[in-house]
């Protein structure tokens, strides 16, 4: 939008019912321009229909990455240079769509914007996930679909992982704008980085534009270099020890750094910023200067894969529910724990019941 549409927007908010002619007297503005610039604000579909019918920010838009997830896991101790005994397992995955269907067994309405490719594994991963999300905004390209493969020790850790997400460099700006409508019009935007670098800073400047809230999830430290110097208008940053380090340029060793590093990415736009720490939790610190440290509560640890997505999950459905920060990252920790002692990415026994059963046992 430009200011005289912004401007012009203001006006309807306040009045849905207001003539173009009304508009045109308020505005200094003629006539005929009011309605070149309404009809433009319609086709960017920020009024809905005559009466000026205006959309009302409603959803969780999830933009980034759906993958196939494959887990290989040592059955003893490794072995180097030789063939060690191992179990795999395959499932869907992603971190944009991980976030998404964890947002959707709790009941939230929720968006994903993604692309896969037109082979098997694309198919698979949107019949999967299309029974708790919409995946009206997803698009099939001819490319291999993108896949994960991490490798976890015999306590279920993982040791180390292979992305190959080639077809993510496919995405471009007009992609983001055709989907516009619906990434506007979010109660939240989830933006992993698995994006080009172009296309992340145009959703970052175009949700701060226009107020829409927005979470950052780094996806790997390679991919945080994906990531603007500015992050001005972002909502949530939620990283990893690693990617803040790389984002950052610093190293964290001591509990004081984690605050430093969390309060530099603040310094830089982002209103609240959550750094995790693997089994020491997390810590937060915000730009109205709340900070603090979360330790998980102790749980049998089946596979860790998800965990961090589940977290993100949790933070935001519980941020839009109306939490503060602190209670917002206590749900989140309460999904990672209830994911961890699960086998799967993104745990089947998720729901709002034991969600809320999860949280009272361990924070209230």
């Amino acid at each position: 939008m430009n200011e005289k549409e912004k401007l012009l927007l203001t006006y309807i908010e306040e009045n849905p019912f207001m003539t173009q002619q009304e508009i045109s007297e308020r505005s200094n503005m003629s006539r005929s321009a009011v309605a070149g610039h309404i009809s433009s604000l319609m086709k960017q579909g920020k009024i809905l229909g005559r009466a000026y019918v205006l959309p009302r920010r409603k959803g969780i838009t999830c933009i980034g990455g759906a993958n196939v997830d494959r887990k290989f896991q040592f059955i003893d101790r490794m072995i180097p240079e030789t063939s060690n005994p191992a179990t795999t397992e395959q499932t869907t995955g992603g971190v944009a769509r991980n976030i998404a269907e964890n947002l959707g067994r709790l009941g939230s309405e929720v968006n994903l914007v993604t692309v896969v490719g037109e082979d098997t594994e694309g198919s698979w991963i949107l019949d999967q996930t299309k029974t708790h999300v919409d995946i009206s905004a997803s698009q099939r390209l001819s490319e291999a679909t993108g896949t994960y493969s991490a490798i976890l020790d015999v306590d279920g850790e993982m040791m180390f992982a292979l992305a190959d997400m080639n077809i993510y460099e496919k995405i471009d700006i007009p992609f983001i704008e055709k989907r516009w409508a619906v990434i506007g019009s979010s109660e939240m935007v989830m933006l992993d980085t698995n994006f080009p670098p172009d296309v992340i800073e145009y959703i970052i400047r175009r949700c701060a534009s226009e107020g829409v809230p927005l979470t950052i999830i780094p996806v790997s430290a390679p991919k945080v270099k994906h990531l603007p110097e500015s992050l001005e208008g972002v909502t949530w940053f939620i990283c990893n020890k690693g990617e803040a380090e790389m984002y950052l340029g610093m190293e964290i060793e001591t509990e004081g750094d984690f605050f430093k590093a969390a309060k530099a990415i603040t310094q830089r736009g982002a209103e609240r910023v959550v750094i995790t720490r693997g089994e020491m939790g997390l810590i937060y610190y915000t730009a109205y200067q709340e900070a603090s440290a979360i330790l998980p509560p102790k749980v049998d640890v089946a596979d860790v894969t998800g965990a961090g997505d589940a977290l993100v999950a949790g933070i935001i459905y519980g941020y839009l529910k109306g939490s503060d920060t602190d209670g917002s990252c206590r749900i989140g920790v309460s999904c990672s724990t209830i994911t961890i002692r699960s086998h799967f990415t993104v745990s089947p026994t998720l729901n709002q019941g034991n969600l809320q059963e999860e949280f009272s046992s361990y924070f209230n």
